[in-house]
């Protein structure tokens, strides 16, 4: 079981571009590796690394770090973007980044993946700010996503001692358009919940792929997530979702989460608590635990039946 768990062939990726608000925004494909595809996921990043490092891990030696591949080994065809401010998209410093940007971004991305003949609708799923992200763009557009998950995310920040430490550092936030960020930084993401819960393996290969693409990074979801929560409404999400919360996550608090998870309309939805994961899943030593809850989400079959005399 474990051996078909891994089991992951790498897939080469292709490049691509569109513009979101008239800025330039890039996009990375995996397509399914065999056959027509079971569905399509949009993978949309948090607040401090671009797309490909946070879902396409490349590893020597261990393919299965990277989310993409894996899921289109299981006949996924998977995206992925950089939000403006982020990576290979548009970086100016007019550029907030907030989540409200990156649910445009989002709204973007889909644009462009069905101009290429894909009709829809997509999987959805973010991590940290791009949990809220993905959220606001399924609330915006509930017509686009068919299956949401949300991984990490915090609702009103209440419980959250990561979300504390930073509403200190506000002020400064507010007063500049980005944030550096360097080796330091990036460690203290993996220590900074429960050390020890990070893949070893992982640590430089992630280091050395971020910095290649970003040196700073936009503090718009860093603002909006110690100033402006809630940012999404969940009584206006009405597709299945998942929310995933690992074990030691220092910015998802489980009762704010739970108010959050009580509030989706849609009875089919879950709950995950990961064990032994921290705030950044795909880098875990239970990675693929994560992978696991994910797919089985996604590959859920439809109620036949709902309780009121109709069909699904």
């Amino acid at each position: 079981m474990q051996d078909d768990v891994r089991r992951t062939t790498k897939v080469e990726g292709r490049e691509h571009w569109t513009k979101s608000q008239g800025r330039d925004l890039f996009l990375w494909e995996k397509p399914a590796a065999d056959g027509p595809p079971r569905g399509t996921i949009l993978f949309i990043h948090g607040s401090s690394m671009p797309c490909q490092p946070t879902f396409d891990l490349q590893v020597e030696g261990m393919p299965e770090a990277s989310v993409m591949d894996w899921f289109a080994t299981r006949g996924f065809h998977c995206w992925a973007f950089d939000c403006r401010g982020y990576g290979r998209s548009y970086k100016g410093d007019e550029i907030a980044a907030s989540i409200a940007d990156g649910a445009d971004d989002a709204l973007a991305a889909t644009d462009y993946v069905k101009s290429q003949g894909f009709d829809g609708p997509f999987m959805a799923y973010g991590i940290s700010s791009g949990a809220l992200r993905a959220a606001l763009f399924a609330q915006r557009h509930p017509g686009r996503v068919a299956r949401l998950a949300l991984d990490a995310m915090v609702w009103t920040g209440d419980g959250s001692p990561t979300l504390e430490q930073r509403r200190k550092k506000l002020d400064q936030w507010r007063g500049s358009p980005r944030r550096p960020i360097d080796r330091a930084f990036l460690l203290s993401i993996f220590n900074r919940d429960h050390p020890g819960t990070v893949e070893d393996a992982f640590v430089e290969p992630f280091i050395e792929q971020v910095l290649a693409l970003d040196d700073s990074v936009p503090n718009g979801t860093y603002i909006d997530m110690c100033a402006n929560l809630p940012v999404v409404d969940p009584e206006r999400i009405p597709m299945p979702t998942v929310l995933m919360r690992g074990e030691f996550d220092g910015i998802a608090g489980v009762d704010d989460l739970l108010a959050f998870f009580k509030r989706l309309p849609n009875p089919d939805k879950e709950f995950a608590v990961m064990p032994g994961i921290a705030h950044a899943s795909f880098t875990q030593k239970n990675f693929l635990l994560v992978y696991q809850i994910l797919h089985a989400f996604l590959t859920r079959p439809a109620p036949v039946y709902r309780g009121r005399g109709d069909a699904a």
